[in-house]
């Protein structure tokens, strides 16, 4: 019950990350970097407080609590996530909601899910899950297999994607991927992947935090609020992400001389407040249900794999609705949706081995 409680909670997660980009496409006007940092402000510094106080009493106490080596480390995660996340809106931006989505988190999705596992490995913390617990499991193991077979759907969303540039011409692609750019979008997205991972690294080296937050009554459950523990986390984590995006799109704005669409009046600045706020919020949700999801299944492989997955789901589910492949072969078309059903079998594999159970002999 508890895992399939942690697959709800990991797929409403990525549901709101993989359309958190969609109420973007409304704005109008404005300069990438102009809406990105406004939605970001609800994402990074707004909404991941709001969500700490109401769930967590104290929550500013339990951070300052932390000693100081955790707080920086937690952020510097931050940090490196926070390019990833900002060279994640530039792959989108490049290669669509479907391709982009499907090459950066697959790359994330790899790294994310195994390297802490491995880390553990070399690094023993108590407690914790290792490659070796992993591969000596029945469970881990199946979520091991959960891990290839999604990348193996990841691959063959991706060989999707080279079909469709290879049948469109130039103005079909941009008219629904207004700055369709294959190369450039497929380096920034690989960079994107990478760095994206940083997230799940952020909340291993936070788990003190949450830990410490997780012995406190919730607001609104009597007992421990270890359902909502990570939200404490995500604040500092978050702050590591709020610097590197708040820097680059400040810059982008003074090169690009687009500062004055904040106040600019001919533009429709009510509606692009507010859409960038709803997608800034939307974003944040994916980790709001997300370390739900964490606090029931427990395992940061497993978790790190079904958020990813669901993700790619929703954001090639987008792809279609946005009619990213209008205009391509049957086969293309095949190949795409044969992509995203291998990606949804490995989120049940996944779930299967996780439920089976990963014992960390550490």
């Amino acid at each position: 019950m508890q895992a399939l409680l942690g697959i709800l909670f990991h797929s409403i997660g990525g549901f709101a990350s993989g359309s958190f980009y969609m109420p973007f496409n409304k704005v109008k006007g404005w300069a990438w970097e102009t809406y990105w940092l406004v939605g970001g402000l609800f994402s990074w510094l707004i909404v991941p407080p709001l969500a700490a106080y109401l769930t967590i009493p104290g929550f500013f106490d339990i951070i300052m609590g932390a000693s100081t080596q955790i707080i920086y480390l937690t952020y510097f995660l931050g940090v490196m996530w926070g390019i990833g996340g900002l060279t994640y809106g530039l792959g989108v931006r490049y290669l669509g909601m479907s391709l982009g989505n499907s090459v950066i988190l697959g790359v994330s999705a790899a790294f994310g899910s195994l390297v802490p596992p491995i880390y553990y490995n070399i690094m023993a913390v108590p407690g914790k899950i290792t490659i070796s617990d992993m591969f000596n499991s029945p469970g881990g193991l199946v979520v091991l297999f959960g891990v290839v077979v999604s990348l193996i759907g990841i691959a063959i969303t991706g060989k999707a994607g080279v079909m469709k540039e290879g049948e469109l011409s130039s103005e079909q692609k941009q008219a629904s991927v207004k700055e369709f750019a294959l190369v450039k979008g497929l380096v920034i997205a690989i960079i994107s992947g990478v760095l994206s991972s940083f997230f799940s690294f952020g909340i291993e080296a936070g788990k003190v935090i949450a830990e410490e937050a997780a012995m406190v009554p919730d607001r609104f459950f009597t007992g421990s609020s270890l359902l909502f523990a990570n939200n404490v986390t995500f604040v500092v984590i978050l702050w590591g992400g709020l610097t590197t995006n708040l820097i680059w799109c400040v810059i982008l704005s003074i090169r690009n001389r687009t500062y004055p669409d904040y106040v600019n009046k001919k533009k429709p600045l009510f509606n692009n407040y507010m859409f960038a706020a709803l997608a800034g919020t939307t974003w944040f949700l994916q980790f709001f249900f997300y370390g739900m999801g964490e606090s029931k299944i427990g395992s940061g492989a497993s978790s790190w794999i079904l958020h990813m997955s669901t993700i790619i789901l929703t954001a090639n589910m987008w792809g279609i609705y946005n009619k990213e492949w209008k205009g391509t072969s049957r086969k293309t078309i095949l190949t795409i949706s044969m992509g995203i059903a291998v990606i949804l079998l490995a989120v049940i594999i996944v779930g299967i081995g996780n439920a089976m159970g990963i014992t960390a002999t550490n």
